[in-house]
């Protein structure tokens, strides 16, 4: 009997199966309703739309049908809201980084862009890295001068309630954002290897185990200051910057940025969820974030 599927033998070097996905959608205003334009999919990466009452933003569920992400897994994510289109996005589940093979890692690219006038709201679930997790994200922005962008990025390392601990790893985050051609927002974080004991530092998470930035770019960003630090509190900290202009107006766009640190996600959703409720009035919490 011949196997299609032969089993390895110790002196066999076994390629395993990796996943690809590719997912792009665009937005565009028609007849006063944010509607699809292009929608492109490919791989595991999957987008459905689910219905929504008249008038709100276009919502997209963005999903992995791998089930999770490990070494050498690749996923791109490509998104645009043309000239006064409002869309809300969000994965329909928590993505899952597991262990990786070596110094293999799982490769997440995120690339929006946003029209004049328009909105976007960028809302995923929680990234679970799992111990030995390796993965590499990069989220690139370019934004339109009047466009409004609001992004919640929560990371779990490993699920307490499970009993899971996260000791090794690699975890790197690249953010670039532009808003009408100029670079307003760069970060770079990188940890790992020694996840856990970095963990404990007082300058990280002071042993918490759920993190989330909270950003916000748009006209009335300032104005939010004070609800946004009422409802984070102790969890974390706020600050606003002006994006400078050669014509400044009252309604000058602004950015808010906010990091936030939880013993768990549970207690991090507590804050998140209200966070996201001010922050987003026209979309709110999508309805797959379980409430």
């Amino acid at each position: 009997m011949i196997s299609l599927f032969p089993l390895p033998t110790p002196q066999s070097s076994v390629s395993l199966q990796r996943t690809r996905g590719s997912g792009r959608l665009s937005v565009k205003l028609s007849a006063a309703e944010s509607r699809i334009d292009r929608l492109f999919q490919e791989g595991s990466a999957r987008i459905r739309i689910p219905r929504v009452q008249p008038g709100s933003p276009l919502e997209a569920v963005l999903i992995n049908t791998a089930g999770g992400l490990t070494g050498g897994d690749i996923m791109d994510w490509v998104f645009e809201a043309g000239e006064g289109a409002a869309m809300v996005l969000a994965t329909q589940a928590c993505e899952k980084t597991y262990k990786a093979q070596g110094t293999s890692e799982a490769v997440v690219s995120v690339r929006l862009k946003l029209g004049p006038a328009s909105s976007l709201a960028w809302l995923p679930q929680e990234t679970i890295l799992f111990d030995r997790a390796r993965l590499t994200r990069s989220i690139e922005v370019d934004m339109a001068a009047g466009s409004r962008l609001l992004m919640v990025e929560p990371v779990v390392f490993g699920r307490l309630a499970m009993k899971e601990a996260v000791i090794e790893g690699q975890f790197r985050d690249r953010w670039r954002i532009r808003h009408g051609g100029h670079l307003l927002h760069a970060e770079d974080m990188r940890l790992g290897p020694n996840i856990a004991d970095t963990l404990t530092r007082g300058a990280v998470t002071g042993g918490g185990l759920a993190i989330a930035t909270v950003l916000m770019i748009a006209p009335d960003a300032e104005a939010k200051l004070a609800a946004v630090r009422a409802l984070i509190g102790a969890s974390g900290g706020v600050s606003f910057v002006t994006a400078r202009r050669s014509n400044p107006t009252r309604d000058e766009t602004g950015k808010l940025l906010a990091r936030i640190v939880a013993s768990d996600s549970y207690e991090l959703r507590k804050i998140l969820v209200p966070l996201i409720r001010l922050l987003n009035p026209s979309g709110g919490v999508p309805k797959v974030w379980s409430i």
